[in-house]
């Protein structure tokens, strides 16, 4: 079940890109004194520790030492503090996926006055960042969600809501595909009405605790489109409590493959769609080196990563379009 194009793309791309480019860049690498990059995550969920992999493969292949945080918690004032460890510690790069793009705003100047750079990651346009990699089209990632749930929902009439993480103005990119989510349902699903998005994706017992008070809200409530990795085993385990399946409840998430394989082969977790952190963090690190060895002027329209491809580049959006599809039928081929 499930679109049947680029499942299998994570497959080989980062083998690819740990072989191409990696000697030239390699060559290129300080003698004396090797570029540091400073990797932040969001949590210390699976989903971060997988792009924690593939931060620290990239910095390796480009010859970059590395150093990584996983936070305990979502709160952006502990992103905040390590950012600020990084910076006084003289890093030469900052790769982070922000908690709440509005408040690093001030920090990430004040690396970049101090010439480290900063490449964020699903933080779309975000403020004071040298570049933010995208690793799908979030506007057509969102309809592309909402698709993918009515093909489970069908003609049924009724409700549905989207989880996201933290509070409205966490994410740039969450923001992105839930509005388009939403604007997908308004024009090609009229017989659905969007009764709300909250933020309780950052935690399952918040996420479950919400979809039993949806259920009893609104007892026609046919979907949940849940933004963030750790909402979706919350919302299935409230599905499970109330005995509702896939044929009955179109629940749709981003977390990773091996925490929800049991969810989905059971029945109460329709698809995931994501993308493959460790790619997106080998990225970073490779637009990292980029700005490190002073090509910034070769990242423009047309340019092009081995291995990958070409993105977009709007503004200092760097956008791929690599979605993955995950159900029952595919799952077994992803392994993290």
């Amino acid at each position: 079940m499930g679109i049947n194009w680029r499942l299998a793309v994570c497959a080989g791309l980062l083998a690819l890109l740990g072989a191409a480019g990696a000697d030239d860049q390699a060559a290129r690498s300080s003698v004396e004194k090797p570029f540091v990059v400073a990797g932040v995550a969001r949590t210390g969920s699976p989903w971060f520790v997988r792009h924690s992999k593939g931060f620290i493969k990239g910095a390796t292949d480009y010859g970059m030492q590395s150093i990584y945080t996983l936070p305990e918690s979502v709160d952006p004032e502990e992103q905040l503090r390590v950012i600020d460890k990084y910076i006084l510690q003289g890093v030469d790069a900052l790769l982070v996926i922000p908690n709440n793009a509005h408040k690093l705003e001030a920090i990430f100047k004040k690396a970049q006055e101090k010439g480290i750079a900063v490449i964020t990651g699903s933080s779309q346009d975000q403020i004071n960042a040298d570049f933010d990699i995208e690793l799908i089209d979030n506007s057509a990632f969102g309809a592309l969600m909402m698709d993918e749930m009515m093909r489970f929902v069908g003609d049924k009439s009724g409700t549905y809501a989207i989880f996201t993480t933290t509070d409205s103005s966490e994410s740039a990119t969450q923001n992105i595909i839930a509005t388009a989510a939403i604007m997908r349902q308004r024009s090609a699903y009229r017989q659905l009405k969007f009764v709300g998005k909250y933020s309780v994706s950052d935690d399952r017992t918040m996420a479950k605790r919400k979809a039993l008070e949806l259920l009893d809200a609104h007892p026609d409530l046919r979907g949940i489109l849940c933004l963030g990795s750790e909402g979706s085993p919350g919302v299935a385990a409230a599905l499970r409590e109330r005995g509702l399946r896939t044929d009955q409840f179109a629940l749709l998430g981003m977390a990773t493959p091996n925490v929800v394989r049991k969810l989905i082969k059971d029945g109460y977790m329709a698809e995931i769609l994501l993308y493959d952190p460790a790619l997106a963090a080998h990225i970073q690190t490779y637009i990292a080196r980029m700005l490190l060895d002073g090509r910034r002027n070769e990242i423009r329209q047309g340019f092009e990563i081995p291995g990958i491809g070409k993105p977009e580049i709007q503004g200092n959006n760097i956008i791929f379009n690599i979605p993955l599809i995950i159900s029952a039928d595919n799952i077994d081929e992803f392994r993290f």
